[in-house]
């Protein structure tokens, strides 16, 4: 199933105007759950950086953590890397149009060859990891970037059927990955040869969510992939299908849960 073709034509569809890519900012906040625990996530540590801290949004697609973080806090010096250069340059002209191009600045950059030094009080990294067979060279560049007990937040897909595969028989329901999804053993191990600490990773994406993607995302997708036509049948899709989708993303959010499709994980590089 091709997942990449139908993200292209809704970006295409929300790009242009401040007002269009602001309903789709919001509508991802709304629809995808993992915003939700990512934005909680984002909560919970802004507390302990500083007001003029330097944030990293590596892997920045559409911008919209970018666009969340930069009203997070004002002071906040934001640098957005995509490897993908119609993402950045789409970004950019929203950005610019939005008046934040003095504290908000995008570059079409690959993470495994990140360089930057020491920049950073916090790295975000939202659905990239399961993109990029050099993962390990990556945890090591986000290491290297982070100032002294700076912070890491990744969100990524388990290995429990987080791309849709449950068994060896099974592709993934997103061609792009590399990888189906993290244990938290594996992604653990990794970023502690890396050099992190303090890592916590939590499973996203229980019985509740997973329902809830199924509603929200995949069937849609499925329906997009047979034809286009169905994008003038989605607004009634989800009418009935949204509020469901909503509750379970509330389920979700509040409950622990003792395995999920998702993986939730915040790291630290640890003053010696």
């Amino acid at each position: 199933m091709q997942y990449e073709p139908i993200k292209k034509s809704v970006g295409n569809f929300f790009s242009g105007s401040l007002l269009m890519r602001k309903i789709l900012y919001f509508l991802l906040d709304l629809l995808l759950l993992r915003a939700w625990h990512v934005k909680r996530a984002l909560k919970r540590i802004a507390g302990d950086l500083p007001n003029d801290a330097s944030v990293l949004d590596a892997g920045s697609g559409f911008g919209q953590y970018t666009w969340r973080m930069s009203r997070m806090n004002r002071g906040w010096k934001i640098k957005a890397v995509d490897i993908n250069p119609d993402h950045i340059e789409d970004c950019k002209r929203f950005f610019s149009k939005a008046g934040l191009s003095d504290r908000v600045i995008f570059d079409t950059g690959d993470l495994t060859i990140l360089n930057d030094t020491s920049c950073y009080d916090l790295i975000l990294s939202v659905d990239v990891m399961e993109h990029i067979e050099e993962d390990v060279l990556v945890f090591k560049n986000f290491f290297g970037s982070l100032h002294e007990n700076g912070t890491l937040v990744i969100s990524t897909p388990s290995d429990q059927g987080g791309s849709d595969v449950h068994d060896e028989s099974e592709s993934s329901f997103i061609d792009e990955h590399v990888r189906d999804g993290y244990g938290i053993k594996d992604i653990t191990e990794k970023l502690t040869l890396a050099g992190f600490t303090g890592i916590r990773a939590v499973y996203t994406y229980g019985r509740p969510g997973n329902i809830s993607w199924r509603l929200s995302m995949k069937y849609p997708v499925k329906m997009l992939n047979t034809s286009y036509i169905f994008f003038l049948v989605l607004p009634f899709y989800y009418i009935l299908f949204f509020p469901v989708s909503l509750i379970l993303n509330v389920f979700d959010l509040l409950l622990t849960h003792k395995k999920g499709t998702g993986l939730l994980v915040t790291a630290r590089k640890q003053q010696n």
